[in-house]
């Protein structure tokens, strides 16, 4: 299993933060590689799942089933695409300054093959690492740009 992880400041309140991931009709602002989401069912972000379309050439179809979460703290989603199945936790920090978002993916590829392991840590972790930075960079501009700014 691969786990990439990824976190940011932000100068905003964490409910500010909260608030903008949840709701998924701004994901296609910030979440890397996402096209439109095509259906949310459930109470998300308390249960349910999220399922959106990736741009072409990216993900696919990616499907997020919520697996726990705790208002003010975080999510968990149980995630899969096309090539990976795995577990995705957003966390929320307030800070002084605002607060601390973190990213964590835990991932499995699905089509192992020999060497997979290698293949994983040269060309997989770094380019998942770099979208979830691509991802959390954006929520920060769109939570900064915002009128929740501490």
């Amino acid at each position: 299993m691969g786990r990439v992880r990824a976190e940011i400041e932000v100068a905003a309140l964490a409910s500010a933060a909260e608030e903008l991931w949840y709701d998924t009709s701004r994901w296609p602002t910030f979440v890397d590689g996402l096209a439109h989401v095509a259906k949310v069912e459930g109470d998300w972000p308390r249960d349910g799942r999220v399922v959106w379309d990736a741009r072409p050439g990216g993900r696919g179809r990616v499907v997020e089933r919520v697996a726990a979460y705790e208002p003010r703290a975080g999510q968990t989603v149980r995630v899969e695409d096309e090539k990976v199945v795995g577990t995705q936790r957003v966390e929320f920090h307030p800070t002084a300054q605002g607060c601390r978002v973190a990213l964590q993916l835990d991932y499995v590829v699905k089509s192992q093959r020999p060497l997979m392991a290698v293949v994983d840590l040269l060309f997989i972790r770094r380019p998942m690492t770099d979208s979830l930075k691509r991802t959390l960079t954006r929520l920060r501009r769109e939570v900064e740009a915002g009128d929740a700014v501490v």
